[in-house]
């Protein structure tokens, strides 16, 4: 038998919403919309909420609506998915990569303190909520010597986690979340931006259609006009109502995913903490249980032999400056951390829908190989 590495969660309801979108006649950017967007923000417990079409499109929104000069160098993980660096470059802006906490796999106010030594303040930070693990953006701004306003948080991994005590992204600037099939909250492909400012929701919301001053939508309500104007020129961002109606049936699904993802952890931690580096955990926040990484000495051995043993597994990430496009980034040699971590992290399966079972077989193939490998160096 063998275990997928991630099965998409959706919904019971989720067949159900499509062919109500289906029925409706309107299938883009429309009520279902702002009825997901209202309804995340009250999850969140944020003051604004917009939809787009990703959480790479909503990261390069953000980086653009924050008028920094062009050129600007903006701090950001080497540990993170390359889209997330792409959105810095495509803003016009210059990533300077910085290491990570050895433990908990993100960026720290110790790691932007050492990166300001390095390369002298930035004028903007990008932080990423890695596999989960909440990052608190004001602790980030303080070390950076930044406004909150200066940064942007990728939440890919972060539904169901906490920063002081919030979900997060509930106090943030900007804060970037992913719908892809494989997150908390899946959608098939999707994402969105929380923010506390009112004006900045405004500007993106226009910026996320083209800078349209209304969508399609606004313009055929009755009572609406086809008149709108572009005062700057946007992206096409934005997110169609089967997406946002799978997104509404998955959120009031989404705390008890999170409560078995939370029960799958505790077991992992249980039957693994005397074989392998296990993930850090935060305190007293909660961690969003989005991926389970551990890290193994002889790494990319151990996933041929779990893949023998019917066990699919993956890495997160490869660092951004291991890439030929993004090795000759400022800060690319300054990583020691990432370097170690980019030879051992192993991503272990992690989903709603994984069985006890299937769970069982993960532990017992790892347990073999490492134990294999242990006694092969004796």
């Amino acid at each position: 038998m063998s275990v997928p590495f991630t099965v998409p969660a959706f919904a019971d309801g989720a067949a159900a919403a499509v062919l109500e979108v289906l029925g409706s006649g309107w299938v883009t950017t429309g009520p279902q919309n702002a009825a997901f967007e209202k309804e995340f923000a009250a999850y969140l417990g944020a003051e604004h909420v917009l939809a787009v079409s990703s959480c790479t499109a909503a990261l390069e929104l953000c980086m653009r609506a924050l008028d920094l000069p062009p050129g600007t160098r903006v701090f950001t993980p080497s540990l993170t998915f390359c889209g997330a660096v792409a959105a810095i470059v495509h803003a016009g802006h210059e990533p300077v990569l910085v290491d990570v906490d050895e433990d908990t796999l993100v960026v720290t106010p110790e790691t932007i303190a050492r990166a300001v030594r390095l390369h002298g303040s930035p004028g903007a930070v990008m932080v990423n909520h890695m596999a989960g693990y909440p990052v608190d953006p004001a602790a980030i701004a303080e070390a950076a010597g930044l406004p909150l306003n200066r940064v942007v948080e990728d939440v890919a991994h972060g539904p169901g986690g906490t920063v002081r005590g919030e979900q997060a992204g509930a106090r943030s600037f900007a804060a970037c979340f992913s719908f892809y099939a494989t997150k908390n909250l899946a959608m098939g492909e999707g994402g969105a931006i929380a923010t506390y400012d009112g004006d900045f929701a405004d500007r993106l919301r226009a910026l996320r259609l083209h800078g349209m001053s209304k969508d399609a939508w606004r313009r055929y309500l009755p009572g609406g006009s086809w008149r709108y104007d572009v005062k700057e020129i946007g992206l096409k961002a934005n997110l169609s109502d089967f997406q946002a109606a799978l997104g509404r049936a998955a959120l009031k699904e989404l705390p008890v995913w999170q409560e078995r993802r939370a029960k799958l952890v505790a077991r992992y931690d249980a039957e693994l903490g005397e074989l392998v580096r296990l993930p850090a955990r935060p305190d007293p926040e909660r961690h969003a249980n989005h991926l389970y990484v551990i890290r193994v000495p002889g790494r990319d051995a151990v996933m041929a032999e779990l893949a023998e043993a019917g066990v699919a597994t993956s890495v997160h990430f490869i660092p951004v400056h291991h890439l030929t496009a993004y090795r000759d980034l400022p800060g690319a040699r300054e990583l020691p951390v990432t370097d170690r971590l980019g030879e051992e992290l192993l991503s272990l399966p992690l989903y709603p829908s994984l069985s006890d079972e299937d769970q069982g077989q993960v532990v017992s193939a790892l347990t073999s190989a490492l134990r294999r490998r242990s006694a092969q160096c004796v």
